[in-house]
């Protein structure tokens, strides 16, 4: 059953990360934002459920994974999918608490 849901999170349904974290911004062209600690609880599509759990299957270390989720973060949550902050990068550290759901 965890399979499946792996799965279909994977390639239909994508999943829903919690954190507590600190982060931080660098925009272009050289504005940055110093971190500082956030709660979310955001859903990330498929693309991104896809990457995070193959990597997981594949053995990948925390922080490979850390950055996929990272990327996940900035790309949905702090440039809400292409719509703003374009060149933004953010910085994902000091991780309080994370957790996945599917």
């Amino acid at each position: 059953m965890r399979k499946r849901a792996r799965d279909k999170a994977a390639k239909s349904t994508g999943l829903v990360i919690e954190t507590r974290a600190r982060f931080g911004f660098t925009a272009a062209p050289g504005a940055s934002d110093d971190g500082r600690m956030r709660r979310i609880t955001q859903h990330l599509p498929p693309e991104f459920a896809g990457r995070l759990l193959a990597a997981q299957d594949a053995g990948a270390f925390e922080a490979q994974l850390q950055q996929i989720a990272a990327e996940g973060l900035q790309e949905v949550y702090f440039k809400d999918g292409g719509g703003r902050a374009q060149g933004l990068l953010v910085e994902f550290t000091d991780i309080d608490c994370f957790d996945v759901n599917l």
